[in-house]
């Protein structure tokens, strides 16, 4: 690919970028990456990470069998602590409670989830800082689109 800094004559420097070279699965990687990082600095603050914070969303949605928290954290899949470990930890916290079968989440629990809801949605905020609301929408249709090519 012919790009503009290959070129003779081009002089890297500062105000040089190359970003637009990057390809798309570049870019979905490095953001993923940075939404991670940034994602745990914000729940580390209660002394969880990402997939505690998915198995309390699952919870409060509904999800309250160890069966019914597999198939809904099913998409995480690979990408942390399995959920029998998740749970133990967020038991230790006093956060969740296992009984017949059922896990639900206790009064200090749902008091943390409501601390982190409130974090999170800051969280958000600033990854879509600058975003309009049509680009935003615009740019997850593209991605259902590739997604959905690549099924």
């Amino acid at each position: 690919m012919d790009t503009a800094h290959d070129r003779p004559g081009h002089v890297h420097g500062p105000g040089c970028d190359h970003s637009a070279d990057k390809p798309i699965g570049w870019w979905l990687k490095h953001v993923d990456r940075l939404i991670e990082s940034s994602l745990d600095r914000t729940l580390a603050g209660e002394g969880i990470g990402r997939r505690h914070w998915q198995t309390l969303n699952a919870i409060a949605g509904g999800a309250d069998t160890l069966a019914a928290l597999d198939s809904s954290l099913a998409p995480f899949r690979g990408t942390g602590p399995e959920i029998r470990m998740v749970l133990d930890q967020l038991r230790a916290k006093g956060w969740v409670q296992e009984a017949a079968g059922r896990v639900t989440i206790t009064p200090a629990g749902a008091a943390a989830r409501g601390r982190l809801v409130a974090a999170v949605r800051d969280h958000r905020a600033r990854i879509t800082d600058g975003i309009s609301d049509d680009e935003y929408r615009a740019t997850v249709a593209v991605l259902r689109r590739m997604a959905r090519n690549l099924s």
